[in-house]
């Protein structure tokens, strides 16, 4: 790969990066917090070495793409040098919440709190990635007709072949033996998604799964990576970004629909969480703006 590539797609309207195509050869654009208004897929084909993201830090090998949301916190640490590429998307070129139905890609991909956020890439999907990128790089160069179009074509094909690599890799690791989480971690999940904007304590999972604290805690911990307390506090973030982003409904409403009276208390949970106040994530990556 010759020297650091940068192809960047502006938003006219608003002058948000709208799509970037960023050839890397050392750590230097990631060896810092990131907290990025747009998504971000990073395709690291040589080297190795941690990622923190969120709560945790997970060891990623060669040929990997990490995949993280508008805001999550990331950042590389690398013991191996690592070279790859990077694709970098707003929301407002590409919504993967209200395409989800095409790509598939939330909950696999990017927001998969019980996953560490990578997938290991093989060699069929690594051809797919080196002729849609190659693809990618011509037409942001050429700004023809139908130029978004076209480009965001490409990115469907990307997000697709990495989702349905992340699938297959998650049903493979269930089917050995010794891998297998926990059934009552089943039941954990299951839990948050049914409960999470009524229940927000460790103690109410605990008590609805007849588990003490202390074994729910340290199961979450040896499984996930996480803290239980972490995993609620992820999920619920996960929705109120959904819905700052997808919605005009104002703080409040979405507090109240996740269990917060306070709105107060909820913005000052959710900066907590994200980095920025709800109402700075709307503007700067939501729909809000748009007609719901």
């Amino acid at each position: 790969m010759s020297h650091q590539h940068v192809h960047t797609l502006i938003n006219p309207q608003n002058g948000n990066l709208a799509f970037k195509l960023l050839s890397f050869e050392n750590n230097s654009h990631f060896d810092h917090l990131q907290r990025n208004n747009y998504f971000s897929l990073i395709w690291v084909t040589k080297g190795r070495g941690k990622v923190k993201a969120d709560f945790a830090e997970h060891h990623f090998e060669e040929n990997s793409l990490l995949a993280f949301s508008p805001y999550q916190p990331f950042m590389l640490c690398v013991s191996e040098p690592i070279e790859g590429i990077a694709i970098q998307f707003h929301p407002d070129f590409y919504c993967i919440h209200m395409h989800q139905k095409e790509v598939a890609c939330n909950g696999v991909l990017f927001n998969n709190i019980y996953q560490p956020p990578f997938t290991a890439i093989t060699e069929e999907a690594s051809v797919v990635f080196k002729m849609v990128l190659d693809q990618m790089k011509t037409e942001i160069q050429n700004a023809e007709l139908a130029q978004y179009e076209l480009l965001i074509s490409y990115l469907k094909i990307f997000l697709i072949t990495a989702s349905r690599l992340k699938n297959q890799q998650l049903e493979e690791m269930k089917s050995i033996p010794n891998s297998k989480e926990p059934f009552i971690l089943q039941n954990l999940k299951d839990a948050i998604e049914m409960n999470f904007k009524t229940k927000h304590s460790a103690g109410n999972y605990a008590e609805l799964l007849n588990i003490s604290a202390k074994a729910l805690a340290k199961l979450s911990k040896h499984y996930f990576n996480k803290t239980l307390t972490d995993l609620i506090s992820e999920r619920i973030i996960i929705e109120a970004k959904r819905e700052l982003y997808m919605t005009n409904k104002t703080v409040k409403e979405i507090a109240y629909e996740l269990g917060y009276d306070d709105e107060h208390y909820f913005s000052r949970f959710f900066k907590t969480n994200a980095d920025v106040s709800p109402q700075i994530y709307r503007e700067t990556v939501g729909f809000g703006k748009m007609e719901a």
